[in-house]
């Protein structure tokens, strides 16, 4: 169900819903849970399960029982797009939590400071503790290990004769590591990892290390 690394002598637990434990600090680390997109998808006319709403919400809540976090960081695309009923569900979540939360802002992230404020939210274009930066976009800053999302990353992997399994993952190079998506709605992108990388393939119940060919 999880792996541990450490970067710059910090504990961090990679979980397989997609979410990332800093230890030392109980901050819990979650990207792009795209809140809303299934209410914006069925608003079109699109079939999507109206079940897959209350998915984010139970995951979130497994995942928060887990590691009894103090702190919550949601690095950006919380909500798909704008306000719709997803938000007043998402506000029943908020007021029922005891943690801090922060949004560190993605590029779906079109719903006002304001709103966020007023449920005790607070929102920032990035967040710099210790040696780490924390963004939606991956950055690259000098002297800073950067935890970023966005990119929904993806491995490909491949089997015996023509068989291939495509994983979401955690990415990792010397100075960033990418997050995958939370939420259970989104896509994935395949990354292709060179010998300078690390990627921990998620499943529904584990992660592991994938072994790279150089």
């Amino acid at each position: 169900m999880t792996e541990t690394i450490t970067i710059n002598e910090q504990t961090f637990i990679m979980h397989c819903s997609g979410a990332l434990l800093w230890q030392e600090k109980e901050i819990l680390l979650i990207s792009d849970v795209h809140f809303g997109k299934v209410s914006h998808f069925r608003k079109f006319g699109a079939a999507v399960p109206q079940k897959a709403i209350a998915k984010n919400f139970e995951l979130l809540n497994e995942v928060l029982a887990l590691f009894k976090p103090k702190q919550l960081f949601f690095l950006g695309d919380l909500f798909h797009s704008s306000l719709n009923q997803e938000w007043l569900l998402f506000n029943d979540w908020v007021s029922s939590q005891k943690l801090k939360i922060t949004l560190v802002k993605g590029n779906h992230d079109i719903i006002s400071d304001v709103n966020y404020t007023a449920i005790g939210i607070d929102c920032s274009d990035e967040v710099e503790l210790d040696d780490f930066l924390f963004t939606h976009h991956p950055e690259e800053r000098e002297t800073m290990f950067n935890f970023s999302g966005h990119i929904h990353p993806a491995i490909k992997l491949q089997g015996a004769g023509r068989q291939s399994l495509k994983l979401p993952c955690f990415f990792k190079s010397e100075n960033q590591l990418i997050l995958p998506a939370f939420g259970t709605f989104t896509g994935t992108f395949t990354l292709k990892p060179t010998a300078a990388h690390q990627v921990f393939a998620i499943t529904k119940d584990s992660v592991f290390a994938v072994p790279l060919s150089h």
